[in-house]
């Protein structure tokens, strides 16, 4: 059986209000997607340049990571200037074009926004620095005095994601909240001024253009009252597992609420997809109600493995959350902070079986850039490479997000492969020239195919994005089976072939499929039942 017996399918897509809803949205990491001018770094032109291959790929929209000013101490998530693009990624004109020729291709643009912290090097906070203790743009941050005889200890037991406390002391003896980098100071929501610049940012992007906002930790902008202790250590491993004094504060949601209403003054469809990590997916629901945003990334699903009742579990979970709200369910299965999916879950075939297993399900998928290319993470890059905050701290993180962010592969056999004519930021494997888009293009076995295929059956079966269930079927042990209309998708998720009734005509298999009753280890058939 080939994949492609969907060609001849027609096109059609779903009627359902809200383009989002069904929407697959393509991830671009912009320093590692394509480079225009030979320095290395990928830039907003040579993403320009290479929509045309994401409209053929068959995506709804893109997400781009940030491009702001910044000093780039966290790869762009510490903002110097919301309004402005750091040189490295061109300029504003070439920010203005990547988003009309999007829209001309038919391809809608969703861009970062970082609002739990800003850059070091932001006016607010080099002012507050500036002016002292006492001063009225300190409290537009988290400035504390320090515990101890001298306020030598800092003023509570937070850490820092990227590991060490979650304070740094300034020269004027008093300290500075960060969740995250030192270089990343959190601002403090409860300040009015803070709220207004946010939603006049908001607007300077609507204006421009742009149909959306992936809203950086959506879940750790308010701080629980008096910043009390955790009373606890390590406690990173709390993350996503409870709610915390500095997560996931229901204070959050009065602040989408506000969103909400200048993304309803634009015509279009506008949206705020939240990156909120939260202990369920009841929780992340809450950010999701009709006044408040659109979509939140499900880190339940990503952080499921491949293992067929753990897999019905969270979906079912998923599904049941997000209806209760009237939201789309989101699915995805690599982003530029986790190991790609394709190592993670150990080995190709599943990765395959797993992106048409995600893309089977109602709701809304999010694509990482290069996984259509069935890319692996980079494993063994050399220290002096690597950028990842974390793997400069001294509790021992590996800093793995420089592995899912090595540039992406376009043509050619040898680095940089077609990602530009400079060389790439990060060293790209050997092995990587049989995984470009050029290598693979027009391979009937390729992933990018796969991907390609997937994504026209998808548009030809609306049925595929739409609803809030699915009907589970009955099947063997490790096997996930379940009904969309005419359309079944079965998933083998063991590492043996598996005999199950063929419930109709093939459309796409990730794997070769030598009999239509034997569904092959770790594959994915869908059918047109």
């Amino acid at each position: 059986m080939t994949q492609h017996l969907a060609d001849a399918l027609p096109t059609t897509t779903g009627t359902l209000p809200g383009w989002w809803r069904d929407a697959v949205i393509y991830q671009v990491y912009p320093r590692s997607f394509a480079d225009s001018n030979g320095d290395g770094m990928g830039d907003l032109e040579g993403i320009r340049s290479r929509l045309p291959y994401l409209k053929e790929l068959g995506v709804d929209a893109v997400w781009l990571s940030p491009f702001y000013a910044s000093p780039q101490a966290d790869a762009g998530y510490d903002v110097a200037d919301y309004r402005a693009i750091d040189p490295m990624f061109g300029t504003l004109h070439d920010a203005d074009a990547v988003i009309r020729e999007a829209h001309e291709l038919g391809l809608r643009i969703i861009v970062d926004l970082v609002p739990n912290h800003c850059s070091d090097q932001h006016e607010w906070f080099k002012q507050a620095l500036r002016e002292g203790p006492g001063s009225p743009l300190r409290e537009r941050f988290h400035f504390r005095p320090g515990q101890g005889e001298s306020g030598e200890l800092p003023p509570n037991d937070w850490e820092s994601i990227f590991g060490g406390p979650a304070w740094t002391r300034v020269a004027d003896g008093e300290w500075y909240l960060h969740l995250f980098a030192p270089e990343q100071p959190d601002f403090n929501w409860e300040h009015p001024a803070v709220q207004d610049e946010f939603r006049s940012v908001l607007r300077f992007w609507l204006d421009l253009g742009v149909d959306g906002f992936r809203i950086d930790v959506a879940h750790g902008l308010v701080k629980a009252p008096g910043l009390p202790d955790l009373g606890r250590d390590e406690q990173l491993k709390l993350l996503g597992n409870q709610v915390l004094p500095f997560f996931d504060q229901d204070g959050v949601h009065e602040i989408y609420r506000t969103w909400r209403k200048v993304l309803d003054e634009y015509a279009g469809d506008r949206i705020g997809v939240a990156e909120a990590w939260t202990p369920s997916a009841d929780r992340t629901a809450l950010y999701l109600r009709p006044d408040e945003l659109h979509q939140a990334f499900n880190f339940h699903y990503l952080t499921t493995g491949w293992d067929a009742p753990a897999l019905r579990a969270t979906i079912d979970e998923s599904l049941d959350s997000m209806r209760t709200v009237g939201a789309p369910t989101t699915w995805v299965l690599s982003n530029h902070d986790v190991v790609r999916h394709r190592t993670r879950f150990g080995g190709l075939d599943r990765a395959r079986a797993a992106a048409l297993l995600m893309l089977a399900l109602p709701g809304s998928a999010y694509v990482y850039q290069g996984e259509e290319l069935g890319l692996p993470e980079v494993t063994d890059l050399p220290d002096e490479v690597r950028q990842d905050p974390s793997f400069f701290k001294e509790n021992g993180q590996d800093g793995l997000r420089d592995g899912c962010r090595v540039p992406i592969p376009w043509s050619g056999d040898q680095a940089p492969y077609g990602f530009g004519t400079g060389g790439s930021w990060l060293p790209q494997p050997a092995e990587w020239a049989g995984l470009s888009v050029e290598a693979q293009t027009g391979d009937p076995a390729s992933t990018l195919e796969l991907y390609r295929s997937a994504l026209r059956v998808r548009r030809a079966h609306p049925q595929l994005g739409a609803g809030d269930a699915v009907e589970w079927l009955p099947a063997p042990e490790g096997v996930l089976a379940f009904r969309r209309g005419d359309f079944v998708c079965t998933a083998n998720t063991t590492g043996e072939p598996v005999r199950l009734p063929a419930p109709g005509t093939v459309l796409l298999t990730s794997g070769e499929l030598a009999e239509p009753d034997v569904l092959p280890a770790d594959t994915t058939v869908w059918w047109q039942g």
